[in-house]
């Protein structure tokens, strides 16, 4: 076995140790997704739970079936929400939402005229900002509010509503608002539904079923679209059935470098890493004043991906090393970031 083998046989007893302490997988906690207590049937730490297909996937915490997710209290819905890194004019909307929604159910307990709520949501902002996450977090405090019978999240784009003959959009469509019924049903990029200059493209299908199906199921389906804020305004007027069911909007601002920071250090902290000292700290905040310059740096995913480059950078630097010592396999350095 040569030096590098050797240093990627003792990574993998580190992950192997972070997964009896059950720790988030990547996908969940990049974010700074707080972590969540293992249930009885939930995939290993570091495994992906399995998804339906590539168009129409469904949340870790989907249904199986007509099978529905235990409901969850309110307080920990919102203990949760607080422990997310930034989002703070997020969290207030949802607060906001929350608190609504229990008043006009007590209006309605005490035969009190409320009025009609509109639960439907528009996310809008750029990538890596949260999004998904926060649809997650909806669906399951709809379905501790009694909104959504089951409290799943099915994600989507157009790929998965849109087929490429006439006819078969709006059975396809129709598919995956069934198995979205009783929960969330979350179209990322939506504005591509609706492209510019595209008249008889057959998204607008795809749209039409989605609003036939939130008026015939309005009682227990809730769908949020998300993407850019321009593009989004733009796919919200392209139809004016769209613009009277959608009235919530948040907009979830690009993270801080701060935030990115501490976003970092919770994916070190998960994975049994840490920064060397200051100096190490200073150069990633270097590093990432300059990433964040470039269009495509994608926020909480650009965190993600800069940490994995220097977790490769660390491995070359320590298949140098006569001794490795589990202190080094730990440690990320100032020429980690340096060379990632």
């Amino acid at each position: 076995m040569d030096k590098r083998d050797e240093i990627i046989e003792l990574q993998y007893q580190l992950i192997d140790q972070l997964a009896s302490r059950n720790f988030t997988n990547i996908y969940q906690d990049f974010w700074g997704y707080p972590p969540k207590p293992a249930q009885e049937g939930d995939a290993p730490s570091g495994e992906t739970p399995p998804q339906e297909n590539a168009q129409a996937t469904s949340s870790p915490d989907a249904p199986a079936g007509n099978e529905e997710i235990p409901k969850e209290k309110i307080e920990d819905l919102l203990a949760e929400l607080d422990e997310y890194i930034g989002l703070e004019a997020i969290k207030d909307e949802v607060r906001d939402l929350i608190n609504l929604i229990k008043i006009n159910r007590l209006r309605r307990e005490h035969d009190l005229p409320t009025p009609d709520l509109s639960l439907h949501m528009v996310f809008a902002g750029n990538p890596g900002t949260g999004k998904t996450m926060m649809a997650r977090l909806m669906a399951r405090v709809y379905h501790s509010l009694d909104i959504l019978s089951k409290g799943h999240l099915v994600e989507v784009d157009r790929s998965g509503l849109v087929a490429g003959y006439v006819g078969q959009t709006a059975l396809k469509t129709a598919e995956v608002i069934e198995k979205a019924l009783g929960g969330v049903l979350f179209i990322d990029e939506a504005y591509a539904l609706s492209p510019e200059h595209a008249e008889s493209d057959y998204g607008r299908e795809a749209i039409e079923t989605i609003l036939k199906a939130m008026e015939d199921h309005r009682d227990d389906l809730i769908v949020i679209v998300a993407g850019y804020s321009e593009l989004m305004d733009h796919f919200i007027n392209s139809n004016p059935g769209l613009k009277s069911r959608f009235n919530r909007y948040l907009f979830f601002e690009d993270y801080t470098e701060d935030e990115m920071v501490e976003i970092f250090k919770m994916r070190c902290a998960k994975s049994s890493y840490h920064l060397r000292d200051e100096e190490a700290e200073e150069t990633l905040r270097e590093r990432l004043r300059f990433e964040r310059k470039s269009e495509d740096f994608g926020n909480a995913r650009g965190v993600r991906n800069l940490f994995e480059k220097i977790l490769v950078a660390q491995s070359n630097r320590l298949a140098e090393s006569e001794e490795i010592t589990k202190e080094m396999l730990m440690e990320l350095t100032k020429e980690d970031i340096e060379t990632a």
